[in-house]
């Protein structure tokens, strides 16, 4: 029989010239080093990392109502949510609206996907918390640091290390920060005020607390959420004006809380309030200042060092997560244009820098303020400076009506926000395509929900890189007997890469084929192997070996140059092995008439001796 098995575009005829096998190909690393900098340094490269140069010059009059329409519909959810977030990270709640303007004023030069929103989100405020809590200057030093290393990964075109994190385990970390979000609130919700943040800690709270339920704070938290839930569907009322049921159900965060504002105020009676309200909020803008290098804590003079030790392990795990968050966000509403990864960390990292300056807390893309942008029609990111404005304007003049928002108010909205993040359909999804992949979710989401977020997505990673490992020690290997010219021998199809770690696996399979089955031939096929490693070669040389106790020869038939000359480089004998006909009834007719050449010569020696 004859295998229709195409050879390499290297290596087309019989009779290659030896030379390619013992020239290994060795990139000018100078060379290379310079165009980089040549390219790194042009003006085209350049002015890439300054997208606004791109769109700016296009920007057409027509394009500046939707903008600020959208930006003012992304302004009246932000506000809330801000205010809200700030809350959740342990902070009074003027440094969740100073995390809420620099971010939309910076993106609008670097950011490259015109709906995305950069402000604080529920995640960030819970992964900053434990240090939050501290100190302010905690949150405000972390949103530098990652800032600068998320600017780092950027310039040094790392985007791509985003690709090993699947959908799994965002899933998982995602849902696990919603529910724990979600239950952080819950007494807020109720009119108590619980001492922890954390899963457990926050419902055996409540329900061994249930006897201090504020009444009034339940009723108006209750209906907020129903509230919420239920604007949230004015968008697909079919009677009316359609745009007028949308924008209505956009400004829904707005309204619940203007009107939870207002029943505070006005049932407020000589300074007796029926609800737990949010308090004092430090009016004016936020001073311009370098992020705090040092703190004082209980009196206690706090050094770097000691900030950097306390901070630990989030240092790594908060740029990680806000990278996934944007990068996740800008994909989701990319509209068929491809997402430069290392554009958008580069656009993030400058926000958390210059965020940094003016107390912010670290800030990421937010999908649920992404999505009231991109539904509001926003043409260009210059809808963000719109947003930025209202909330500096909040800032300056509205805080004095931020007194009497109503905790439960805010708890509605957090935990309304929070169950659609929820991406259950995703679960589902996975059960019905491959089951396996339930597995990374699950490394992520029990860690996430019952030791930190931290850990948590640090366990998916572990879980996604196992998968990989696996598959690379374990390589797809098919072993069978055919009859070519009337001889038997034993083929070898490797359906995936070689290396390190799958060599002793192939030559495992192999000494166990042959020991199983009476064949003196093996012939390993390799128009699947595109390259090999040094570990690989030495394998192939100790198989070799092995093959010949047992009686048995070593073919390897239709290997490229590149990988047929890492094995003869490193043992010149084993030339001999590497066929490059071009169907098998050449190769096993060459073999064994070096062969019966090889007797030959064998008995010729005898007979002279």
């Amino acid at each position: 029989m004859q295998r229709n098995i195409s050879m390499p575009e290297n290596s087309a005829a019989s009779d290659i010239d030896d030379s390619l096998l013992y020239k290994e190909k060795i990139p000018n690393i100078g060379d290379r080093l310079k165009d980089g900098i040549s390219r790194g340094c042009s003006l085209s490269t350049i002015a890439r990392k300054f997208p606004i140069i791109g769109w700016l010059p296009k920007y057409e009059a027509s394009f500046l109502l939707q903008d600020f329409i959208a930006g003012f519909t992304v302004g009246l959810t932000t506000i809330p949510q801000a205010i809200a977030y700030g809350v959740v990270a342990g902070l009074e709640p003027q440094y969740g609206l100073y995390s809420a303007f620099m971010g939309c004023f910076a993106y609008i030069i670097f950011g490259s996907c015109k709906d995305v929103t950069i402000a604080t989100t529920a995640i960030m405020a819970l992964m900053v918390h434990q240090y939050a809590v501290l100190s302010p200057d905690y949150a405000v030093l972390v949103c530098f640091l990652a800032g600068c290393l998320i600017l780092l990964m950027g310039l040094l075109n790392l985007g791509v290390l985003v690709r090993f994190i699947s959908i799994p385990v965002i899933t998982g970390f995602t849902i696990a920060a919603a529910t724990t979000i979600g239950s952080a609130q819950i007494n807020n919700l109720f009119g108590m005020a619980s001492p922890s943040n954390d899963l457990i800690p926050a419902w055996k709270h409540f329900f061994t607390h249930l006897n201090k339920i504020g009444w009034y704070d339940a009723a108006l938290g209750v209906t907020s959420l129903v509230f919420l839930f239920l604007m949230k569907k004015t968008k697909d009322i079919p009677y009316g004006n359609r745009t007028f049921w949308k924008y209505v159900s956009l400004s829904r965060n707005a309204l619940t809380v203007i009107i939870g504002t207002c029943l505070a105020y006005g049932l407020s009676r000589d300074g007796n309030q029926p609800f737990r309200v949010t308090g004092n909020i430090t009016a004016g803008l936020p001073p311009f200042r370098p992020p705090p290098f040092h703190t004082i804590v209980n009196g206690t003079e706090v050094s770097f060092g000691e900030m950097l030790n306390n901070i630990g392990a989030s240092l790594a795990s908060i740029p990680l997560v806000a990278i996934l968050e944007i990068v996740a966000i800008s994909k989701a509403f990319s509209k068929g244009k491809i997402v430069n990864a290392s554009q958008e960390m580069v656009a993030l990292g400058m926000c958390n820098i210059m965020g940094s300056f003016v107390s912010s807390m670290p800030v990421t893309g937010s999908f649920t303020r992404t999505a009231v942008n991109n539904a509001s029609g926003v043409k260009t990111p210059l809808g963000g400076a719109v947003t930025g404005a209202l909330v500096l304007m909040a800032l300056a003049f509205l805080t004095q009506t931020f007194y009497y928002i109503p905790k439960s108010t805010l708890a509605s909205i957090i935990i309304a926000a929070m169950i659609s993040l929820m991406e259950f359909e995703k679960v589902r999804d996975t059960w019905r395509s491959k089951k396996k992949d339930l597995f990374p979710f699950v490394a992520t989401l029990i860690p996430c929900m019952f030791w930190s977020l931290e850990y948590g997505i640090l366990c998916g990673m572990v879980a996604n890189i196992s998968y990989i490992l696996y598959s690379s020690a374990k390589p797809q290997i098919k072993l069978n007997i055919e009859k070519v010219l009337d001889y038997e021998v034993g083929l070898v199809e490797v359906k995936q890469k070689l290396d390190f770690a799958s060599a002793e696996y192939l030559k495992e399979k192999v000494v166990k084929f042959v020991n199983l089955n009476t064949v003196n031939l093996i012939i390993i096929l390799g128009q699947e192997i595109n390259s090999i490693d040094y570990t690989v070669a030495m394998n192939l040389i100790t198989l070799r070996e092995d093959l010949k106790i047992l009686k048995c020869d070593l073919i390897c038939w239709n290997w490229n140059i590149s990988s047929a000359g890492v094995v003869c480089r490193l043992n010149n004998e084993m030339r001999e092995i590497f066929y490059f006909e071009k169907s098998l009834e050449e190769v096993l007719t060459k073999y064994h008439q070096q062969e019966h050449s090889n007797n030959v010569s064998e008995n010729s020696l005898y007979t002279l001796a």
